[in-house]
């Protein structure tokens, strides 16, 4: 009989023997990787925090004690305990489970925290809420995957070690990586566990104490403390924390989980902040995955689990065009250097860091530090090109603004994944970048319709030295090359009739929807122009000159309609004295809910057809009031 499959709730877990828990352990791991290899997700940090989340459930009392899991990729465990294994077959598709916490889907999740190195920061804000209502509930953060990288961890931490009053549990899941090993200073002081020979005989020594102990709260804690103390030499990170003013307990074997339930146990009595630091393998039973060089399977696309080959690979997505151009401009620029916040893989900067090594900078997950350190690049006389997902430059905005665009600093910003990506959820979407870096004074902001502009685009912003500049392309496969006809000042012109009815500019990689929509209209009787601005920011004056000729003008982009391009061309067109109408089609300012990316922009009325019938409406009305 399953044990998984009779588990209602995290309760269920307390009354089970050794052999059950043994047994369920074994059923997760299996859940996890038949769900991911069919759907796609995050199933490296997933196999490395079975025991961890099976202990946590048994020692606190969810939801009552909250569990706020950062990053929250690493939450499928926490699902499947608290009552949603059920649905596991459903997980990142439509109407179905979210790849991370989803305050919709259960009381159990507090946080929809996709986003790194913000639980600490949730937890503080929840114990110190605790403590004023006067509640004895316990808040227990879990950090680790490379979050602990990131300066709000940090900034949280500080706080935290400033008041001995609040129940709060602070749980280091410390794997060693990120999406690949993870860096910096923090990092090589706890890699000194896992490779000190010493650590085995002192892991061993505070199990062993563990087991003896029968006490509990401060008392259990000093004499755990006692024997650390003469394995200090082994156990660096311990003074780290401490020096912090943290109450330490560790290191602890995260895949032993009556040991790990131990040591949350003293950590519960204990009444106070107190840090676990808990040692787990990613990908932990699934020998494939641990072996996986790259990233220990962290986010994987549907594969076969008999040899983690993908099945059903993609077509070359923008990733691969950007990743080999910019060897390309290296090879022939020593000034160009790149920046990664510990996603090298992803945002296809591996190549240019296989080639020159000592040109690329991972700084973890720190997209602020970042950005800051690439404009002291730029001050050095270097080009630094940073290289993040869409939707985590929204973390470093200020940066962007005050760090790079007010002192004119030469940095390009390579944003990947932008607009609608789907699977991951709300957080996911980079469907902001475009309204927020409209307002950044100086900053130049590119959108490439196909592989061969990315590569144009690209080498045009790098030749820039005295301003931010950024290129922003959308996930998944890149579209096919749509040369143009002719350019009007920056931009390119993709089909024009000799009717000046409609105008459709079509912004980066909505290119081929514009020029499908186009059809449709000129099919209806209309004369159709498209352009491609290729230069969104600052909006090309030969533009919006052509503008003015037009009956209707139409944009669409793969962006929040507010603030977005189509708002700053239409603020441009009217700042000109053109009164020319204008529809303004994007992404709704709305979180949108998981799903393929097709689907949603169907949703959106993102689409050819949706397009040309707004278009058609709008010229049928303009007739009308004509």
């Amino acid at each position: 009989m399953s044990v998984l499959a009779n588990l209602t709730g995290p309760s269920d877990l307390r009354g089970m023997s050794d052999d059950d828990l043994a047994a369920l352990a074994t059923e997760i791991r299996e859940l996890l990787i038949t769900s991911v290899a069919s759907n796609g997700g995050h199933l490296g940090p997933n196999l490395g925090v079975v025991e961890l989340g099976m202990a946590i459930h048994r020692v606190f009392d969810s939801p009552r004690d909250r569990v706020v899991w950062d990053t929250g990729h690493q939450a499928y465990v926490h699902k499947m305990l608290t009552g949603r294994a059920g649905q596991f077959g459903t997980l990142r598709k439509e109407g179905g489970l979210s790849g991370y916490p989803s305050r919709s889907e259960s009381e159990h999740d507090w946080v929809e925290n996709s986003h790194a190195s913000t639980s600490l920061s949730y937890a503080d804000g929840m114990a110190k809420a605790n403590l004023l209502l006067g509640k004895d509930d316990h808040v227990v953060a879990v950090i680790g995957d490379g979050a602990l990288t990131g300066g709000m961890a940090w900034e949280a931490l500080n706080n935290i070690a400033a008041d001995n009053d609040r129940r709060l549990v602070v749980v280091v899941n410390d794997n060693g990586r990120s999406y690949t090993p993870t860096v910096g200073g923090l990092a090589n002081r706890l890699t000194e566990i896992r490779t000190n020979p010493k650590y085995e005989p002192a892991l061993g020594a505070i199990k062993e104490r563990l087991n003896r102990s029968r006490i509990v709260g401060p008392a259990a804690y000093e004499a755990l403390h006692a024997i650390k103390k003469g394995v200090k030499d082994a156990l660096a990170p311990q003074g780290m924390f401490e020096d912090l003013g943290l109450k330490y307990i560790g290191p602890v074997d995260g895949h032993d989980r009556p040991a790990v339930e131990r040591a949350l146990t003293q950590a519960k009595k204990f009444g106070g902040p107190v840090l676990v630091h808990v040692l787990t393998t990613k990908g932990q039973g699934y020998d494939i995955a641990v072996a996986n060089e790259n990233d220990q399977m962290h986010q994987a696309n549907p594969f076969d689990r008999a040899t983690g080959e993908a099945v059903n690979v993609a077509p070359a997505g923008w990733t691969s065009v950007f990743r080999d151009e910019i060897v390309r401009i290296a090879d022939e620029r020593p000034d160009i250097v790149a920046i990664t916040a510990a996603m090298l893989y992803p945002v296809g900067l591996d190549a240019f860091a296989d080639k020159f090594p000592d040109r690329v900078f991972d700084v973890g997950i720190a997209e602020q530090h970042a950005v800051t350190s690439a404009a002291g690049l730029a001050m050095g006389g270097l080009h630094p090109v940073v290289a993040v997902y869409a939707t985590f430059i929204n973390r470093a905005f200020d940066q962007v603004l005050l760090d790079v665009a007010l002192h004119q600093c030469g940095v390009t910003f390579v944003l990947d994944r932008a607009g609608v990506t789907g699977d991951d959820g709300a957080s996911h979407n980079g469907m902001w970048d475009m309204s927020l870096l409209q307002i950044v004074p100086r900053l130049r902001l590119a959108a490439p319709r196909d592989g061969a502009q990315l590569r144009e685009l690209l080498r045009e912003a790098v030749e820039v030295d005295d301003a931010p500049t950024v290129i922003r392309f959308a996930k998944g496969a890149v579209c096919d090359d749509l040369p143009a006809i002719e350019r009007i000042g920056t931009t390119d012109v993709l089909s024009r009739d000799e009717a000046k009815d409609v105008l459709i500019v079509a912004i980066g990689s909505f290119g081929h929807l514009g020029a499908d929509a186009a059809e449709i209209v000129r099919a209806a009787g209309h004369g159709v122009t498209v352009v491609d601005p290729r230069w969104v920011k600052p909006i090309d004056p030969a533009l919006v000159e052509l503008a003015s000729g037009y009956g209707l003008v139409v944009t669409v982009e793969d962006n929040g309609r507010h603030g977005g391009v189509g708002a700053a061309f239409t603020q441009a067109v009217r700042d000109a004295g053109h009164d020319v109408p204008i529809r303004v089609h994007g992404v709704e300012q709305e979180f949108l809910d998981h799903a393929k990316r097709d689907v949603i922009l169907e949703r959106l009325g993102l689409t050819p057809q949706a397009v040309a019938d707004d278009t058609l409406a709008a010229l049928s009305r303009n007739s009308t009031d004509g």
